[in-house]
């Protein structure tokens, strides 16, 4: 059994049903869905707080890390667990300043070492490798290669998110080469979210 995790991410919009989709999908992943990222764009950040307040309630009450995309002002006004950075999106370092030791940051380094050991040392928490595969979820100028996560597992101690297009029936070769989470969005939320997290659960239980 690999200690790999899931690593929900949010589809853009969270309004409407959406609480109770997540509450299946963490319940239907108890144990191996560990953090869910909250991504939405375009909206001001009361109207992000307000949505994020019932997803946030549903994820502390099931032990699941609530992570803002991009956002380090509504990490700090809601109290989330952390924050993850892209490239243009700020430094960890100054990241660290505003939500303090407690807080997760990640920071996305697509198919970069060189990016990835600089987070590093920049004190973030995870680094997010990718895209492996075409996602129908984001614009992705970035493909990374599998040995990527191998090369990392076995040279840094900082935990590994893998991301893009990751779906149960690719997500094996990553498993086995070390990514600690798999970064997951369209194939959960574009179906049935409780299968699609049961089959990830599966595939994690094989590897």
């Amino acid at each position: 059994m690999t200690d790999c995790q899931l690593y929900l991410i949010s589809p853009l919009d969270v309004s409407g049903t959406f609480p109770e989709r997540l509450e299946r999908a963490l319940d239907a992943g108890k144990g191996v869905v560990t953090a869910f990222q909250f991504r939405v764009k375009g909206l001001d950040q009361h109207e992000a707080a307000r949505l994020a307040e019932p997803l946030q309630a549903i994820c502390a009450a099931r032990d699941v890390a609530f992570i803002v995309n991009d956002d380090v002002a509504l990490a700090k006004r809601i109290g989330a667990a952390g924050v993850h950075l892209g490239q243009g999106d700020g430094d960890p370092r100054e990241a660290r300043e505003d939500l303090g030791r407690e807080a997760q940051i990640g920071v996305t380094c697509h198919d970069s070492r060189h990016l990835a050991l600089e987070a590093g040392e920049a004190g973030a928490d995870y680094v997010a490798f990718g895209a492996f595969f075409p996602s129908k979820t984001k614009e992705t100028s970035h493909r990374a290669e599998i040995e990527l996560l191998q090369w990392w597992s076995e040279m840094v101690e900082l935990p590994s998110v893998a991301i893009g297009g990751i779906t149960p029936a690719n997500c094996a070769p990553l498993i086995k080469a070390g990514a600690d989470f798999l970064a997951v969005s369209g194939a959960i939320w574009s179906g049935d979210e409780v299968a699609a997290v049961k089959a990830f659960v599966e595939q994690i239980g094989e590897a």
